[in-house]
């Protein structure tokens, strides 16, 4: 299954490998591992971040954009693989949170070199910067088009009002417009999304690629009422966020779509996603092969109007 990235005209599998697990919970021989087998089963949309993975101890943030760079030095593939990666989030002293135009300029060197490219399929406003006026972010991000270091905008973590912002300021000035908008958005964490911010991105036609696709690995099916939680970075916070009778209620009924389906709970997740107008490839990491296997199976799996009806309902 193949999509394209709104305006871009850019073309993707649609399920993107977020490398935000890398150098953090998949050091670089797992990082490499899943990247081989990513494009092995026809994957060619990465996502990472300048500032990932920052938060760990011992991090400056950058680790994930490496050791990306390393893998397609070394496997030789770059002209195979659509890499997005973002600016303007805090990550610690190297990376000030804000997208004025000298730190998105600072952002594309750093990641550029990191990556070892010289230019980046999809580059992303992580999130907003209610202190930089919306045409100012415009012009910065339009300019790296105009010289080639960027194929195509992204927004994430952007308001309706200040996406619409954004969009305005690019037809009243002759931007380049952003194609693609990367909301968190899963069967738990809805609201965010769905209204204003999802009218707003298909009215301009962008190409929605949602992050969180699992709720943070919860929709795999991994966490079960009564059981122990699962070793792992994550589990504190899902288990603060999702243990709870609304979650085990989604998730209930994610499972019960995948056996009527002979699928497993982390492709019924996301294809519940690809079912949705405008989504074109969500999100999900891994940090073994065989996760990547589960994820590249959703591609495969055909819900039913009567499934979708049924996950749509299941949050209450």
């Amino acid at each position: 299954m193949r999509r394209v990235l709104g305006a871009s005209g850019i073309e993707v599998a649609a399920l993107c490998l977020g490398g935000n697990v890398f150098g953090w919970s998949a050091d670089e021989e797992a990082s490499f591992a899943v990247l081989d087998t990513y494009l092995e089963l026809g994957g060619d949309f990465i996502d990472t971040a300048n500032i990932y993975s920052a938060w760990v101890p011992g991090n400056e943030g950058g680790e994930s954009e490496t050791i990306l760079g390393r893998w397609l030095a070394a496997r030789g593939v770059r002209d195979r693989v659509v890499i997005a990666t973002k600016v303007g989030m805090a990550g610690g002293p190297r990376f000030p949170k804000g997208l004025g135009r000298d730190r998105v300029r600072a952002g594309i060197e750093g990641s550029l070199a990191r990556l070892g490219v010289e230019v980046i399929d999809l580059y992303l406003a992580h999130e907003d910067d209610p202190d930089t006026p919306i045409a100012d972010i415009a012009g910065a991000f339009d300019e790296l088009v105009r010289e080639g270091l960027i194929r195509a905008i992204g927004v994430s973590q952007f308001d309706a009002g200040r996406l619409a912002g954004w969009m305005d300021a690019c037809a009243e000035h002759g931007y380049t417009a952003p194609s693609v908008l990367q909301p968190h958005y899963n069967l738990l964490d809805r609201d965010a999304y769905e209204g204003p911010l999802a009218e707003t991105a298909l009215r301009h036609g962008l190409a929605v690629t949602p992050f969180f696709s699992l709720a943070r690995g919860f929709l795999s099916g991994k966490y079960q009422p009564g059981r122990d939680l699962p070793q792992g970075a994550r589990a504190p916070g899902i288990a603060r966020d999702y243990l709870n009778d609304r979650g085990f209620a989604v998730l209930a009924a994610v499972e019960e779509v995948a056996a009527a389906r002979g699928a497993t709970p982390a492709q019924v997740a996301i294809a519940w996603l690809l079912a949705k107008p405008g989504i074109v490839a969500p999100l999900a990491s891994a940090t073994r092969p065989e996760q990547v296997r589960d994820l590249m199976g959703a591609l495969s799996v055909d819900l039913t109007p009567e499934d979708v009806a049924r996950l749509d309902s299941s949050g209450g």
